[in-house]
């Protein structure tokens, strides 16, 4: 029971398969805004092809142990796709905390995107770093990985990731929200989530963790997503910090109007401090 009385519904098993062959994989992190606790994922993901699996992202180092199980459970029913690559988002702790003991655990992983840095923190590694360039190609056999355009940025490596099997984008800190655990929305995708008000947990994630999107107009980042979405004809999005979106259609437009809940308070700061 939570503290209104409320019952906690059992959160979905992980990891779980959101699209053939692409699964999500992770555990919730508390966060405290407002007096109201938030759930959120520092998720990682994983494509399984025919010939060959990729990660996608390590998650954050507290949830090592279960991305690691989680890993291995997916491995072990795909024998022939052994884990071959990495795709970092961007160097991010929530995001390659994981990325010394993925190396040390898979001799045969080779990391990509945009590996500036990290080999100053594994130099023993380095001849396993490979740079990517956005609308290059990585062959899993059945299915390609491709580099694409990191619309919203966290830091100046980003890169976003696109599956052309099932259409699925990865877009790092794009599509960022969070849930809530009080409704058992713990491993559900975003459309089973009926109670979830999207537009409030975009916002808060927006301010919390992209407060940058305050300061600009987020109308001109918001059209680049959907010319991007458009454009690659994106089916599926697995964010690192949402649940999973399946029905675009329906659950875009919330998603949209919570990116752009900010638009304007520095402006209304900025005002604030004049008058004072």
């Amino acid at each position: 029971m939570t503290d209104n009385g409320s019952k906690v519904v059992s959160k979905r098993p992980m990891p779980r398969e959101i699209g053939p062959g692409v699964w999500w994989m992770g555990d919730c992190l508390a966060q405290h805004f407002k007096g109201k606790v938030y759930h959120g994922y520092n998720a990682a993901h994983m494509i399984v092809g025919e010939k060959a699996s990729m990660m996608l992202d390590t998650g954050h180092p507290k949830d090592f142990p279960v991305i690691e199980g989680h890993m291995q459970k997916i491995l072990a029913q795909n024998p022939g796709s052994p884990l071959k690559y990495l795709f970092l988002t961007h160097q991010e702790t929530p995001h390659s905390g994981g990325l010394g003991r993925i190396l040390a655990k898979y001799p045969d992983v080779t990391v990509c995107g945009d590996v500036s840095d990290y080999h100053m923190a594994f130099p023993q590694y380095a001849h396993r770093m490979k740079f990517m360039k956005e609308g290059e190609e990585i062959d899993l056999g059945g299915r390609k990985f491709v580099a694409v355009e990191p619309v919203v940025r966290d830091l100046r490596t980003s890169y976003w990731g696109f599956d052309t099997k099932t259409r699925c984008l990865f877009p790092g800190d794009g599509f960022a929200y969070s849930h809530y655990h009080w409704d058992g929305h713990c491993g559900m995708i975003a459309e089973e989530a009926e109670s979830l008000d999207l537009v409030d947990v975009c916002a808060v994630f927006q301010e919390r963790a992209l407060f940058w999107t305050t300061f600009v107009d987020m109308e001109r980042y918001v059209e680049r997503m959907e010319w991007q979405m458009k454009t690659l004809g994106v089916k599926l999005v697995a964010p690192s910090h949402g649940l999973p979106v399946t029905d675009l259609p329906k659950t875009w437009p919330k998603i949209r109007e919570g990116l752009l809940a900010g638009e304007g308070q520095f402006e209304e700061v900025l005002k604030a401090g004049s008058e004072f």
